[in-house]
């Protein structure tokens, strides 16, 4: 049972290098493989874990490089399906003079993972599964796959883990919606990790403090609010611990809490989570933070991946 499988979506993100420029102005783009639970779990295989990622891309040049990409971290690639009637989704993103993001979303393939399709996937040898789509919350047949591939985990008794990804420009007009859907999960999982913008969305507090203090009488679930520079907030049974972060000289933050997530969940199945003490537990947050903290250190969420190593735990 030292298996760990990640859901939601592989896309391609195609980035403006144009800066200041809209997507509408942009000439030149950078393709990157990209999608929160792919980062995990590339993260994930190049710690030396072993995982499946369960996707759907299209059958064209770029589901095909998304799979390539995965074969060569070591990720299981049997759960990545291929849809002959959809396209591999695109998000395109260009950073704008006053900093906001000109984004455009084409969804495609990833939407189109079915509950039929989840419910083909051996859980034998799974001991934990993580929730990390930015997407899964969309209409639209993965949002059911995704509902019910998490009590098929409740019912096997898997380790869950959570991270509800939120993008403001994906939920801007349906933030409730998205709210709703995310305490689902959080009511129903064992680990989840969100950023202090999300911690504040979710609970509607003024601050981290009473942010936290929602999670730790609604959730039994240990939690980490990262913090970037400040940090990362430790909650597990009914206290709150400040981790230390890792001074570094930042290139690119792109994939970092990704990272975070992959390094948690790597020294999580290599342990018995039901044993872990306080002790324990700061010590997983401190490796994850030193793992994010590597990842900002390389452009691009993949090529960092491939300097992540476990000789950087502690």
């Amino acid at each position: 049972m030292n298996k760990i499988l990640c859901i939601g979506e592989a896309l391609i993100d195609m980035i403006c290098t144009d800066k200041g420029k809209s997507l509408a102005e942009g000439d030149n783009f950078l393709k990157k493989p990209g999608g929160a639970p792919t980062n995990v779990a590339a993260a994930i295989a190049a710690l030396g874990g072993q995982v499946e990622l369960a996707a759907k891309v299209g059958v064209d040049p770029f589901g095909e490089h998304l799979v390539d990409v995965m074969k060569g971290f070591g990720v299981g690639t049997t759960c990545m399906l291929r849809d002959a009637e959809h396209f591999t989704t695109f998000a395109f993103v260009s950073l704008m003079e006053n900093g906001e993001r000109d984004f455009y979303f084409n969804r495609g393939a990833d939407g189109q993972l079915s509950k039929e399709e989840i419910a083909q996937i051996s859980l034998e040898e799974t001991g934990l599964i993580h929730f990390g789509s930015a997407t899964a919350f969309l209409p639209g047949p993965l949002q059911e796959a995704y509902t019910w591939l998490l009590q098929e985990a409740r019912n096997r008794k898997c380790f869950v883990s959570f991270d509800p990804n939120y993008r403001q420009l994906l939920f801007r007009n349906n933030k409730a919606s998205f709210i709703e859907q995310s305490w689902h999960f959080l009511e129903n999982c064992d680990f989840f990790k969100v950023s202090d913008e999300e911690a504040l969305l979710l609970t509607g507090a003024a601050d981290l403090e009473k942010a936290a203090q929602q999670f730790l009488e609604k959730t039994s679930a240990v939690f980490a609010i990262t913090l970037g520079k400040d940090g990362t907030l430790l909650g597990r049974e009914g206290r709150t611990t400040m981790i230390e972060s890792v001074t570094v000289n930042p290139v690119d933050t792109t994939g970092a809490g990704d990272a975070f997530v992959g390094a948690v969940l790597f020294q999580l199945i290599a342990a018995d989570p039901a044993r872990c003490s306080q002790s324990d537990w700061e010590r997983i947050i401190r490796n994850a933070n030193r793992a994010g903290a590597r990842t900002c250190e390389y452009l691009g969420a993949m090529e960092a991946f491939k300097h992540l190593n476990k000789n950087i735990f502690k």
